[in-house]
């Protein structure tokens, strides 16, 4: 009787699996690469099934296998989300310490990747970025460190500002931050509360998860990718010190919910050496557990106050560096590059607005300037701004744009989409700093602050030879506009290390700061081999 017992049990509970684990909606059983896959299934809700209940899933296609680790949504409902990567027939089979969850399969259909989703991002040609499909990007990004806790209306309103906006990439905390300057109040908190009031850091709060992937997808469907910013030290911040196990908990939970989103970017924290109630090596197990434990790879930062990290390790994708000084001067900028040997981010510049403090009194110029200089270093830079309105400022909870700097952004955008898919390096380093590109092909030239009255043809000797065709166009950074310079210019050797104008010719620039040169090679002559390494 007993054994029978059991036995009903079982087939009850494979029964109620049945029912309940079915995809949530039918076009969940086709997805398209690099979408989202879901496998919903109804299992245990007593206890803690944060902690109690193992829950992961094999997807295979062909000899690949991935495992990927579901997680607890409230209310007895278990998913795992995956990111599929082929397109064709993938198969999964669950595995759990409960049975009502354990060996399940299925199958389903991935189909090509729809317009505009090219995948997630991945470092591309040592020091930059490309989507998954070889679509090249550039991020234009900017920070809003806690937009997504603001009441619906404002995060709508910034969600219709940044669709309007240059910015592909936006830094963003988890934990919500309520009490630095504009912050607004906590609207949803990441945990529960136990009966006397206090954090339960081993119970999530699925609403405050489900609030936030909400806003990931539709990120996502902006074409913005999200910096997520796992731990800072700012505020009333629940998650200062939770202890070592619910780290490691929290870290695993966020990558189980938010890993399949094809925008998603990791970043450890927000200043890492201001949160004093965690140590240098506390981030190195954080960085190898995030690496290891994420099965899509997605990219993976850690961001500085005063102390920047060992960038070197191998788990850190790209080096994300807060150093508004770097930025003044593109020669400062590339030093990073060559102790990196990775994309260098300059996420924090300081910003543009008028706080009391320095950090934020950045003028629009001064903003784009700092973008420009980067840029020709063959590096990317983040936005913010920090203007008082209604709501409080960009920086802290999003709302509307209000600095001039946007505009100049967007048009620095569509210069960089224009340029060399594999990115702009710098040409002579060391020596003629302010220029990057491609050696022989594209050449992005900026005078910065100074204002030059002409400039003489004059290009470093990589890829070049005699009788090469180029053209050259002056662009105004902050007027926006382009004008291209009448005829070709065509290379012939000065000296050992450049060529000039056959004709001696020289252009005429408008005696303005914050001008730059595109000069682009017009022939269809074969590509010249380069002649000596960088900075010789």
């Amino acid at each position: 009787m007993q054994i029978l017992l059991k036995r009903l049990t079982w087939v009850f509970a494979i029964t109620l699996g049945c029912l309940f684990g079915r995809f949530t909606s039918a076009a969940q059983e086709t997805t398209e690469q690099w979408g989202v896959f879901e496998l919903s299934l109804s299992g245990p809700s007593t206890g803690n099934p944060f902690v109690d209940v193992n829950f992961s899933v094999n997807f295979t296609q062909g000899n690949s296998t991935r495992k990927v680790e579901g997680f607890y949504d409230g209310e007895g409902q278990y998913r795992v989300r995956f990111m599929p990567d082929k397109v064709g027939e993938w198969h999964y089979t669950t595995t759990s310490n409960n049975p009502i969850l354990n060996d399940k399969t299925g199958t389903f259909e991935v189909v090509k990747p729809s317009a505009g989703n090219h995948g997630p991002v991945r470092v591309a040609h040592t020091y930059h970025f490309a989507y998954a499909d070889g679509t090249p990007y550039n991020p234009i990004g900017t920070t809003s460190y806690s937009w997504i806790n603001a009441p619906d209306e404002r995060e709508d309103v910034t969600l219709k500002t940044l669709a309007a906006s240059p910015f592909n990439k936006i830094r963003m905390e988890i934990f919500p931050d309520n009490t630095s300057s504009g912050a607004t109040t906590l609207q949803l908190s990441p945990y529960l509360q136990t009966a006397d009031k206090k954090w339960d850091y081993s119970r999530f709060n699925p609403a405050f998860f489900q609030h936030y992937e909400k806003r990931l997808g539709q990120l996502r469907d902006l074409n913005i990718e999200a910096d997520l910013i796992l731990f800072h030290p700012y505020g009333n911040n629940v998650g200062l010190k939770m202890g070592a196990a619910n780290d490691d908990l929290y870290l695993r939970y966020v990558i189980a919910r938010f890993g399949a989103y094809r925008n998603v970017w990791w970043s450890l924290a927000n200043e890492w050496d201001l949160i004093r109630a965690k140590t240098e090596s506390d981030f190195v197990h954080y960085g190898e557990l995030v690496s290891t434990t994420d099965p899509f790879h997605h990219l993976l930062s850690i961001h500085n106050s005063a102390v920047i990290f060992n960038n070197t390790l191998p788990w850190i994708t790209h080096a994300s560096i807060q150093n508004g000084s770097a930025v003044e001067a593109s020669d400062r900028a590339e030093l990073y590059r060559d102790v990196y040997r990775k994309p260098v981010v300059y996420d924090e510049v300081k910003y543009e607005g008028n706080a009391t403090q320095r950090w934020g009194q950045l003028s629009p110029q001064e903003m784009v300037h700092r973008f420009w200089e980067g840029t020709v270093a063959g590096t990317y830079v983040g936005h913010g701004e920090i203007y008082s309105g209604e709501g409080g400022p960009w920086l802290a909870s999003g709302g509307l744009l209000h600095g001039q700097s946007p505009a100049r952004l967007a048009f620095l955008r569509k210069i960089l989409d224009d340029g060399p898919a594999q990115g702009l390096d710098p040409i002579d380093k060391w020596q003629d700093t302010p220029a990057a590109g491609v050696p022989g092909q594209y050449y992005l030239y900026y005078f910065g602050l100074n204002a030059p009255e002409s400039w003489t043809f004059q290009l470093y000797k990589n890829g070049l030879r005699d009788g090469l065709h180029f053209q050259v166009e002056i662009i105004d950074t902050w007027n926006m506009t382009i004008t291209p310079v009448a005829g070709d210019f065509v290379t012939k050797k000065k000296d050992n290390y450049n060529f000039v104008d056959e004709q001696g010719r020289a252009v005429t620039l408008p005696n303005l700061p914050y001008i730059a040169l595109r000069i682009r090679r017009v022939d269809n002559a074969p590509t010249v081999p380069l002649s000596a390494p960088n900075g010789e």
